[in-house]
Protein backbone atom coordinates (compact mmCIF):
# COMPACT_ATOMS: atom_id res chain seq x y z
CA UNK A 1 0.00 0.00 0.00
CA UNK A 2 3.00 2.25 0.86
CA UNK A 3 4.55 1.76 -2.36
CA UNK A 4 1.04 2.64 -4.38
CA UNK A 5 0.74 5.67 -2.10
CA UNK A 6 3.90 6.81 -3.28
CA UNK A 7 3.64 5.75 -6.54
CA UNK A 8 0.24 7.73 -6.84
CA UNK A 9 1.86 10.61 -5.49
CA UNK A 10 4.48 10.27 -8.27
CA UNK A 11 1.98 10.34 -10.81
CA UNK A 12 -0.81 12.57 -10.03
CA UNK A 13 1.06 15.78 -10.64
CA UNK A 14 2.65 14.52 -13.69
CA UNK A 15 -0.74 13.67 -15.02
CA UNK A 16 -2.10 16.82 -13.82
CA UNK A 17 1.14 18.77 -15.34
CA UNK A 18 0.37 16.62 -18.45
CA UNK A 19 -3.41 17.65 -18.53
CA UNK A 20 -3.26 21.25 -18.09
CA UNK A 21 -0.18 21.54 -20.50
CA UNK A 22 -2.45 19.41 -23.00
CA UNK A 23 -5.20 21.84 -22.57
CA UNK A 24 -3.17 25.08 -23.26
CA UNK A 25 -1.49 23.84 -26.34
CA UNK A 26 -4.79 22.42 -27.47
CA UNK A 27 -6.25 25.92 -27.30
CA UNK A 28 -3.44 27.90 -29.30
CA UNK A 29 -3.38 25.36 -31.79
CA UNK A 30 -6.91 25.40 -31.93
CA UNK A 31 -6.81 29.77 -32.23
CA UNK A 32 -3.90 28.42 -35.22
CA UNK A 33 -6.36 26.26 -37.05
CA UNK A 34 -9.09 29.47 -36.77
CA UNK A 35 -6.79 31.05 -37.90
CA UNK A 36 -5.22 29.35 -40.89
CA UNK A 37 -9.03 28.82 -42.08
CA UNK A 38 -9.30 32.91 -43.21
CA UNK A 39 -8.05 33.28 -45.95
CA UNK A 40 -7.82 36.96 -46.61
CA UNK A 41 -5.57 37.06 -43.14
CA UNK A 42 -3.40 34.63 -44.25
CA UNK A 43 -2.83 36.45 -47.36
CA UNK A 44 -2.75 39.81 -44.94
CA UNK A 45 -0.52 38.06 -42.54
CA UNK A 46 1.73 36.88 -45.81
CA UNK A 47 1.82 40.61 -47.00
CA UNK A 48 2.79 42.03 -43.55
CA UNK A 49 5.54 39.64 -43.23
CA UNK A 50 7.08 40.25 -46.86
CA UNK A 51 7.04 44.09 -46.43
CA UNK A 52 8.61 44.26 -42.63
CA UNK A 53 11.27 41.70 -44.14
CA UNK A 54 12.22 44.01 -46.83
CA UNK A 55 12.24 47.21 -44.88
CA UNK A 56 14.27 45.68 -42.24
CA UNK A 57 16.92 44.09 -44.98
CA UNK A 58 16.57 47.15 -46.76
CA UNK A 59 20.16 48.07 -46.42
CA UNK A 60 21.34 44.45 -47.55
CA UNK A 61 19.17 44.20 -50.65
CA UNK A 62 19.76 47.51 -52.13
CA UNK A 63 22.93 48.34 -53.18
CA UNK A 64 21.73 52.06 -53.54
CA UNK A 65 21.30 54.38 -50.16
CA UNK A 66 17.54 56.34 -49.63
CA UNK A 67 19.21 59.65 -50.29
CA UNK A 68 21.95 58.65 -52.64
CA UNK A 69 21.54 60.89 -55.71
CA UNK A 70 22.18 60.57 -59.00
CA UNK A 71 21.51 63.81 -60.66
CA UNK A 72 24.05 63.30 -63.85
CA UNK A 73 21.75 60.79 -64.89
CA UNK A 74 18.61 63.62 -64.09
CA UNK A 75 19.73 66.58 -65.81
CA UNK A 76 16.41 68.08 -66.31
CA UNK A 77 15.10 66.91 -63.24
CA UNK A 78 12.90 64.50 -64.95
CA UNK A 79 12.95 61.11 -63.47
CA UNK A 80 13.97 58.01 -65.24
CA UNK A 81 11.36 55.29 -66.14
CA UNK A 82 11.64 51.51 -64.90
CA UNK A 83 15.13 49.59 -65.67
CA UNK A 84 17.13 46.65 -64.94
CA UNK A 85 19.13 49.44 -62.59
CA UNK A 86 16.83 50.95 -61.16
CA UNK A 87 13.52 48.60 -61.05
CA UNK A 88 11.10 51.11 -60.20
CA UNK A 89 12.88 53.99 -61.75
CA UNK A 90 14.22 57.37 -59.95
CA UNK A 91 12.60 60.26 -58.43
CA UNK A 92 13.50 63.49 -60.14
CA UNK A 93 16.94 63.76 -57.94
CA UNK A 94 17.94 60.44 -59.29
CA UNK A 95 17.01 58.74 -56.30
CA UNK A 96 16.65 54.47 -56.86
CA UNK A 97 12.63 54.61 -56.15
CA UNK A 98 12.47 51.07 -55.03
CA UNK A 99 15.51 51.33 -52.25
CA UNK A 100 13.22 54.83 -50.83
CA UNK A 101 10.01 52.86 -50.83
CA UNK A 102 11.62 49.83 -49.27
CA UNK A 103 13.02 52.39 -46.70
CA UNK A 104 9.68 54.22 -46.22
CA UNK A 105 7.99 51.25 -45.19
CA UNK A 106 10.93 51.43 -42.30
CA UNK A 107 9.33 54.84 -41.30
CA UNK A 108 6.12 54.11 -41.50
CA UNK A 109 5.87 50.11 -40.21
CA UNK A 110 7.51 52.19 -37.06
CA UNK A 111 5.10 54.69 -36.61
CA UNK A 112 2.01 52.48 -36.47
CA UNK A 113 4.04 49.79 -34.25
CA UNK A 114 5.69 52.47 -31.66
CA UNK A 115 2.61 54.83 -31.66
CA UNK A 116 0.23 52.21 -31.15
CA UNK A 117 2.48 50.41 -28.17
CA UNK A 118 2.70 54.27 -26.52
CA UNK A 119 -1.70 53.94 -26.62
CA UNK A 120 -1.53 50.86 -25.18
CA UNK A 121 0.52 51.72 -21.93
CA UNK A 122 -1.66 54.20 -21.64
CA UNK A 123 -5.19 52.73 -22.06
CA UNK A 124 -4.62 50.10 -20.67
CA UNK A 125 -3.65 50.79 -17.31
CA UNK A 126 -5.78 53.42 -16.81
CA UNK A 127 -9.00 51.18 -18.31
CA UNK A 128 -7.74 48.43 -15.74
CA UNK A 129 -7.91 51.53 -12.80
CA UNK A 130 -11.14 52.49 -14.09
CA UNK A 131 -12.87 49.41 -14.76
CA UNK A 132 -12.20 47.76 -11.51
CA UNK A 133 -12.64 50.42 -9.23
CA UNK A 134 -15.05 52.07 -10.47
CA UNK A 135 -16.97 55.11 -8.76
CA UNK A 136 -15.21 58.61 -8.46
CA UNK A 137 -12.10 56.85 -10.00
CA UNK A 138 -14.02 55.89 -12.86
CA UNK A 139 -16.14 58.93 -13.10
CA UNK A 140 -12.89 60.98 -13.46
CA UNK A 141 -10.70 58.95 -15.73
CA UNK A 142 -14.24 58.44 -18.06
CA UNK A 143 -14.95 62.30 -18.40
CA UNK A 144 -11.27 62.88 -19.33
CA UNK A 145 -11.70 59.94 -21.95
CA UNK A 146 -14.66 61.25 -23.61
CA UNK A 147 -13.20 65.31 -23.24
CA UNK A 148 -10.65 63.70 -25.49
CA UNK A 149 -12.46 62.43 -27.62
CA UNK A 150 -14.54 65.11 -28.24
CA UNK A 151 -11.59 66.75 -29.52
CA UNK A 152 -11.05 65.72 -33.25
CA UNK A 153 -8.08 63.51 -32.77
CA UNK A 154 -6.06 64.67 -36.91
CA UNK A 155 -6.43 68.39 -35.70
CA UNK A 156 -5.51 67.90 -32.31
CA UNK A 157 -1.96 66.07 -33.73
CA UNK A 158 -2.20 68.97 -36.55
CA UNK A 159 -1.83 71.43 -33.58
CA UNK A 160 0.47 69.84 -31.62
CA UNK A 161 2.78 68.74 -34.42
CA UNK A 162 3.35 72.49 -35.59
CA UNK A 163 4.45 73.55 -32.08
CA UNK A 164 6.90 71.32 -32.24
CA UNK A 165 10.21 70.07 -34.46
CA UNK A 166 8.86 67.61 -37.08
CA UNK A 167 10.40 64.55 -36.45
CA UNK A 168 9.62 60.85 -36.77
CA UNK A 169 10.00 60.15 -32.83
CA UNK A 170 8.16 63.53 -32.53
CA UNK A 171 5.15 61.92 -35.14
CA UNK A 172 5.32 58.36 -32.39
CA UNK A 173 4.64 59.89 -29.72
CA UNK A 174 2.14 62.19 -30.77
CA UNK A 175 -0.07 59.17 -32.25
CA UNK A 176 0.12 57.45 -29.69
CA UNK A 177 -0.76 60.18 -26.66
CA UNK A 178 -3.45 61.01 -28.40
CA UNK A 179 -4.97 57.64 -29.52
CA UNK A 180 -5.14 55.61 -26.20
CA UNK A 181 -9.04 56.44 -25.66
CA UNK A 182 -10.65 53.40 -27.90
CA UNK A 183 -7.97 51.34 -25.70
CA UNK A 184 -9.30 52.44 -22.39
CA UNK A 185 -13.23 52.35 -23.31
CA UNK A 186 -12.24 48.80 -24.58
CA UNK A 187 -10.64 47.75 -21.03
CA UNK A 188 -12.87 49.45 -19.27
CA UNK A 189 -15.87 47.56 -20.73
CA UNK A 190 -14.21 44.35 -20.46
CA UNK A 191 -13.51 44.53 -16.59
CA UNK A 192 -17.07 45.64 -15.72
CA UNK A 193 -18.14 41.93 -16.93
CA UNK A 194 -15.44 40.44 -15.66
CA UNK A 195 -14.71 41.71 -12.01
CA UNK A 196 -18.14 40.27 -10.56
CA UNK A 197 -17.21 36.28 -12.33
CA UNK A 198 -16.83 33.51 -9.82
CA UNK A 199 -12.99 33.50 -10.39
CA UNK A 200 -12.31 36.69 -9.56
CA UNK A 201 -14.19 35.62 -6.08
CA UNK A 202 -12.04 32.69 -5.68
CA UNK A 203 -8.76 34.87 -6.23
CA UNK A 204 -9.87 37.37 -3.36
CA UNK A 205 -11.07 34.39 -1.32
CA UNK A 206 -6.89 32.84 -1.55
CA UNK A 207 -5.78 36.38 -0.17
CA UNK A 208 -4.37 37.83 -3.42
CA UNK A 209 -3.77 41.57 -3.52
CA UNK A 210 -5.73 44.05 -5.87
CA UNK A 211 -2.50 44.60 -7.63
CA UNK A 212 -2.57 40.53 -8.14
CA UNK A 213 -6.49 40.01 -9.25
CA UNK A 214 -6.23 42.78 -12.15
CA UNK A 215 -2.77 41.56 -14.13
CA UNK A 216 -3.04 38.04 -13.22
CA UNK A 217 -6.25 36.84 -13.20
CA UNK A 218 -8.74 39.87 -15.28
CA UNK A 219 -6.75 41.69 -17.29
CA UNK A 220 -5.55 38.29 -19.31
CA UNK A 221 -8.90 37.91 -19.98
CA UNK A 222 -10.06 41.35 -21.75
CA UNK A 223 -6.44 41.46 -23.85
CA UNK A 224 -8.14 39.79 -26.91
CA UNK A 225 -10.27 42.86 -28.17
CA UNK A 226 -7.73 44.82 -27.63
CA UNK A 227 -5.27 42.77 -29.28
CA UNK A 228 -7.47 43.09 -32.30
CA UNK A 229 -8.38 46.44 -31.91
CA UNK A 230 -4.82 47.23 -31.58
CA UNK A 231 -4.42 45.46 -34.83
CA UNK A 232 -6.62 48.32 -36.60
CA UNK A 233 -4.51 50.88 -35.01
CA UNK A 234 -1.63 49.96 -36.08
CA UNK A 235 -3.68 50.89 -39.38
CA UNK A 236 -5.14 53.63 -38.55
CA UNK A 237 -1.35 55.22 -37.40
CA UNK A 238 0.34 54.48 -40.75
CA UNK A 239 -3.05 56.31 -42.65
CA UNK A 240 -2.07 59.08 -39.81
CA UNK A 241 1.64 59.79 -40.37
CA UNK A 242 0.92 59.23 -44.18
CA UNK A 243 -1.50 62.28 -43.96
CA UNK A 244 0.60 64.00 -41.44
CA UNK A 245 3.65 63.56 -44.19
CA UNK A 246 1.80 64.44 -46.96
CA UNK A 247 0.97 67.99 -45.22
CA UNK A 248 4.42 68.18 -45.04
CA UNK A 249 4.16 68.22 -40.81
CA UNK A 250 5.41 64.87 -40.48
CA UNK A 251 8.88 62.97 -41.81
CA UNK A 252 10.95 65.69 -43.60
CA UNK A 253 13.60 65.33 -46.46
CA UNK A 254 15.39 63.31 -47.31
CA UNK A 255 13.81 60.80 -45.06
CA UNK A 256 11.46 58.82 -46.79
CA UNK A 257 8.02 57.98 -45.81
CA UNK A 258 4.64 57.05 -48.09
CA UNK A 259 3.42 59.68 -47.41
CA UNK A 260 5.71 62.71 -47.88
CA UNK A 261 6.66 60.41 -50.99
CA UNK A 262 3.08 60.26 -52.55
CA UNK A 263 2.83 64.05 -51.81
CA UNK A 264 5.81 64.75 -53.74
CA UNK A 265 5.00 62.33 -56.24
CA UNK A 266 1.95 64.50 -56.95
CA UNK A 267 3.74 66.58 -59.25
CA UNK A 268 4.73 64.45 -61.92
CA UNK A 269 1.25 62.95 -61.94
CA UNK A 270 1.62 63.49 -65.83
CA UNK A 271 4.90 62.39 -66.38
CA UNK A 272 5.68 59.70 -64.31
CA UNK A 273 2.25 59.05 -62.06
CA UNK A 274 3.93 55.61 -60.82
CA UNK A 275 5.76 58.30 -58.20
CA UNK A 276 2.65 58.87 -56.60
CA UNK A 277 0.72 55.31 -57.28
CA UNK A 278 3.13 52.89 -55.94
CA UNK A 279 3.26 54.63 -52.25
CA UNK A 280 -0.52 55.23 -52.50
CA UNK A 281 -0.85 51.56 -53.47
CA UNK A 282 1.77 50.24 -50.50
CA UNK A 283 -0.48 52.57 -47.91
CA UNK A 284 -3.55 50.70 -49.35
CA UNK A 285 -1.66 47.10 -48.86
CA UNK A 286 -0.79 47.48 -45.57
CA UNK A 287 -3.66 49.35 -44.50
CA UNK A 288 -5.88 46.01 -45.49
CA UNK A 289 -3.36 43.26 -44.70
CA UNK A 290 -3.98 44.89 -41.25
CA UNK A 291 -7.45 44.63 -41.02
CA UNK A 292 -7.44 41.35 -42.70
CA UNK A 293 -5.74 40.16 -39.93
CA UNK A 294 -7.36 41.69 -37.45
CA UNK A 295 -10.40 40.18 -38.83
CA UNK A 296 -8.57 36.74 -38.60
CA UNK A 297 -7.49 37.24 -34.98
CA UNK A 298 -11.14 38.10 -33.54
CA UNK A 299 -12.42 35.08 -35.91
CA UNK A 300 -9.71 32.78 -34.38
CA UNK A 301 -9.92 33.91 -30.48
CA UNK A 302 -13.25 34.36 -29.87
CA UNK A 303 -14.69 31.63 -27.82
CA UNK A 304 -18.57 31.38 -29.27
CA UNK A 305 -16.88 30.20 -32.76
CA UNK A 306 -18.01 26.49 -32.75
CA UNK A 307 -14.52 24.39 -32.29
CA UNK A 308 -13.76 21.90 -34.94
Amino acid sequence: MESMGEELKVNVPDAEAAFFGSRVESFWMLVWKRFRRHRLAMIGASVLVLMGLLAILAPYITPYGFDELHLSEVPDGKPLPFSWKYLLGTDQFGRDYLTRCMYGGRISLSVGLVSVSISMAIGIPLGCISGFYGGAIDMVIQRFTEFLSCIPTFFLILTVNAMVSSSIYNVMIIIGVFGWMGICRQVRAQFLSLREQEFVQAAYALGYSDAKVIFKHILPNALVPVIVGATMGVAGAIMTESSLSYLGMGVQEPVPSWGAMLKVGQGFLRGSPRLAVIPGLLILTVALSLNFVGDGLRDALDPRVTRS
